[in-house]
């Protein structure tokens, strides 16, 4: 596909560009954050990348491009990509799930040592100059439930199990593959969530947020948990309802929680989160590490390589579930 012409929804000073014209030498590539960028080049264009443009911006360009064969978006999430043309068209829409998940992984490994070892106690007494020595948690034994078992889920899974953790899973589809996992010691259906909740010490929510995920998590759902439970949020923040989320941490019906997203970002001065001494926030930016947008756009360029070489392209997005 000598002719192809690649869009990207991108300022065009953003760095990773330089991979892509590197790597693509050739294929015609423009790059801009406003429809008139666009205008001379996409009615030819067969490939539209979403790399950093609003949903506007999106919606707005993929109504110029006819020619359209394939749509790529930089985010795993897609909860701010998808709009109704785009849902209906038969242009496949693919998106970087996988290529953040191992830093999420560590993120939610991380915030569970976090609270098993109290570790805003010790450095709390070390500005204090206090000594005082206290138990604290061993996490082998321990349970962790995580919600929503894609690529995200199995990197969590596979740093927790070797800690002698035990996981458990909620997945909308349990396929026979999944039901042998050596990682997961029982995949739950998202109908049975309450069951699975009750046994977890450290629950991990990692859904997409779609319209059966959007408050999967509320009042009934934190009732279930046990009061030493512990929620760490690295999917999308309105799978978890806030102001439950907010209660039960007031309560003290539940230990803690740890939390990459939220309702609105960024989180607004006042918020109740940034008051509780029970949470750990972090700005969205869990899987921020330095080379984080190299690897997305190193992922995109391998995708398009299958694309115009006729191979099936990696995590085509089933349109209608919304991952």
């Amino acid at each position: 596909m000598e002719n192809d012409t690649i869009l990207v929804l991108a300022d065009p000073a953003a760095p990773q560009l330089g991979i892509l014209r590197t790597s693509l030498g050739g294929v015609n590539i423009v790059a801009g954050n406003s429809p008139e960028a666009f205008v001379q080049s996409a009615l030819d264009a067969t490939v539209l990348f979403n790399w950093s443009g609003s949903l506007p911006l999106f919606r707005k360009v993929f109504g110029m491009c006819p020619s359209l064969r394939w749509v790529h978006s930089l985010s795993a999430g897609l909860d701010k990509a998808l709009f109704p043309e785009l849902l209906q068209s038969p242009v496949p829409l693919t998106n970087g799930s996988g290529v953040f998940s191992a830093s999420l992984g560590e993120f939610a490994l991380a915030a569970i040592l976090y609270f098993a070892k109290d570790f805003r106690r010790m450095i709390r007494n070390q500005q204090a100059s206090v000594w005082e020595p206290f138990d604290v948690m061993p996490v082998s034994g321990h349970t962790v439930g995580i919600i929503g078992y894609g690529d995200i889920g199995r990197a969590i899974a596979a740093r927790v199990r070797p800690l002698g953790m035990t996981v458990l899973a909620v997945k909308r589809h349990v396929s026979a593959s999944l039901a042998a996992d050596p990682l997961v010691e029982q995949v739950y259906g998202p109908e049975r969530r309450i069951e699975m909740l009750s046994r977890c010490d450290y629950v991990v929510v990692a859904a997409p947020l779609t319209a059966e995920t959007r408050g999967m998590i509320g009042e009934p759902e934190f009732a279930a948990m046990k009061s030493t439970a512990v929620v760490i949020n690295v999917g999308r923040g309105p799978v978890i309802e806030e102001k439950a989320l907010v209660r039960a941490l007031s309560n003290g019906r539940i230990k803690g929680a740890a939390l990459d997203v939220f309702d609105q970002e960024p989180l607004p001065q006042g918020h109740p989160f940034y008051q509780l001494e029970n949470v750990l926030l972090s700005p969205h930016c869990a899987d921020h590490t330095p080379d984080w947008l190299d690897n997305a756009m190193r992922f995109f360029v391998a995708q398009f390589e299958r694309f115009r070489k006729g191979e099936p392209l990696l995590n085509v997005v089933d349109k209608k579930l919304g991952y």
